[in-house]
């Protein structure tokens, strides 16, 4: 997002999401069983940094709705399909593509895995972004679990403009904003209701269920509940928080610092409640990460934050706009990297220490390192190259959307 089209508190969220992850998956390498009882409550909570993928959700629905909202408010034609695949598929797929190969290769060589025909058939799918249809594809590649999400996030980049296609076909909605809300509010029952359907209709067998099966018995743990159609409504909710946003103009109060805060506080207390429920913290209609309390709660805190006094603009400081720039780096490589230290160095993470909490911290502390570097390679050599093609090939002066500035 261009500087002049900030949204203040989206890189704050950005950041916190990639970072919530990374500590989530840096906390399994944990031996919980040799830590001292007074940590055990804050490495639990740790545990559960995985909600940074439902604020992914709810942010790139925030961000991506904009344009949308403004068009049909404006009573003008809906953006063009063309130039919205371009810049998806530009800031998604390079990178994508990339560690997904870099952990195929991992897969057949660290991991000293046989190249079957389903270890490529899972490959080939994650490549073509289709993965996320099967338990036996859900988990591309063996040495980068994470990538799972990219696929179920391209699907709701798809759904995206087919729902907003329907209101900008109803001229009832063009004159009257708040109408249009109101039938996004019908998009999202009717995506739960699909939801529903789906766990009713395929349910899974207990055959090589469960994470002891390794990745795709974990998959199958996960679906049907984890489904594309199911994930859509997290993504949804903040397409109806940009919506809102959008009908709030550029009013700016005290109140909204104290929404803000008091939304922030709300998503971090549902966090912090999930130890001792399941690992997922299934929520609502057997939706993950807490649905619908943490997703409603930060999309409340992006529609509180724009339009926040002082809060927004203090919180995306510039350590926090850096780490969220290099988010998507830090998300898809970070698994490479933790999978790399332990087959390198086996008694890393605490294994072969007496201290196992210090032998924990050294490790994540070279980890994270190594992430930031990665990353931020990532982000100058792969992605950036990426982005700024897209948008020279979307570049239109006399079709940009006005920005909105905070």
């Amino acid at each position: 997002m261009r500087q002049q089209e900030r949204l203040a508190g989206a890189d704050f969220l950005r950041a916190t999401a990639c970072l919530l992850v990374l500590a989530h998956h840096l906390t399994l390498r944990l031996d919980m069983r040799r830590i001292p009882d007074e940590l055990g409550p804050a490495a639990n909570i740790l545990r559960f940094g995985n909600f940074g993928v439902a604020i992914f959700f709810v942010l790139s629905g925030f961000l991506l709705a904009h344009p949308f909202w403004r068009a049909l408010d404006a009573g003008g034609n809906m953006p063009s399909l063309g130039h919205y695949t371009i810049r998806r598929a530009a800031r998604i797929a390079p990178g994508f593509w990339v560690a997904a190969t870099i952990s195929f290769a991992l897969s057949l060589t660290l991991l000293a895995l046989p190249l079957t025909p389903e270890l490529t058939l899972r490959y080939v799918s994650g490549l073509m972004f289709m993965s996320q249809w099967h338990w036996r594809t859900l988990f591309p590649v063996e040495a980068d679990g994470p990538l799972w999400s990219i696929p179920f996030e391209v699907t709701s980049y798809v759904l995206l403009p087919i729902c907003f296609l329907l209101l900008f076909r109803l001229p009832l909605l063009r004159r009257h904003p708040l109408l249009a809300r109101v039938a996004w509010l019908c998009v999202i029952a009717g995506v739960l209701l699909v939801h529903l359907l789906i766990l009713t209709v395929f349910p899974l067998d207990d055959i090589g269920r469960g994470w002891d099966y390794g990745l795709q018995g974990g998959a199958k743990e996960w679906m049907p509940r984890f489904n594309p159609i199911g994930f859509f409504s997290i993504f949804a909710l903040g397409a109806f928080a940009a919506g809102v946003q959008v009908m709030l103009r550029r009013r700016s109060t005290f109140w909204f610092d104290a929404a803000a805060l008091l939304a922030l506080a709300v998503a971090g207390y549902r966090l912090a409640i999930s130890p001792g429920g399941t690992p997922e913290a299934y929520g609502w209609l057997g939706m993950p990460y807490g649905f619908p309390v943490f997703p409603l709660a930060i999309a409340t805190a992006l529609v509180s934050l724009c339009h926040s006094q002082h809060l927004g603009r203090l919180l995306d400081n510039a350590p926090v706009r850096y780490i969220a720039k290099i988010s998507f780096g830090i998300y898809i490589w970070q698994e490479i990297i933790l999978i790399s230290i332990q087959r390198l160095d086996p008694g890393s993470f605490g294994v072969s220490t007496e201290n196992v909490v210090t032998g924990w911290l050294q490790s994540c502390g070279l980890a994270a390192t190594l992430v930031l570097l990665v990353a931020s390679l990532s982000y100058h050599l792969l992605e950036r190259p990426a982005i700024d093609l897209g948008n020279r090939l979307t570049f239109n002066p006399s079709n940009r959307a006005t920005p909105f500035k905070v």
